[in-house]
């Protein structure tokens, strides 16, 4: 059973895999190898890692320093997870934007 601290990461994963599958295949114009399929798997798999340790991070720190009430835990993890998935995606599309461009 997943623990509390995973709510957040739990409930946006149908979200995350919407924005897996857009970064996936678009844009359609860039060359399509197995190279580029390694990086997008990488990206993803970073992006994942990434909002699993942030959405954790968050949960402990609201936890311990922040004396909101006991939902803002799940909501500062909340917001961390997806900041950070969206921040690593944003980064892998530009990076793959430059590297797998068609040569005409």
């Amino acid at each position: 059973m997943a623990d509390v601290a995973d709510l957040a990461l739990i409930l946006f994963l149908p979200w995350f895999a919407i924005l897996g599958a857009l970064y996936w295949f678009y844009p359609r114009n860039l060359e399509r190898s197995a190279a580029r399929r390694r990086f997008d798997l990488a990206a993803l798999a970073l992006a994942f890692a990434a909002a699993f340790i942030a959405g954790r991070w968050g949960y402990s720190v609201a936890a311990t320093g922040v004396e909101a009430g006991p939902i803002w835990r799940q909501v500062l993890a909340s917001l961390l997870a997806y900041k950070a998935f969206l921040a690593i995606i944003a980064a892998a599309w530009a990076w793959r934007g430059l590297r797998f461009r068609r040569t005409a």
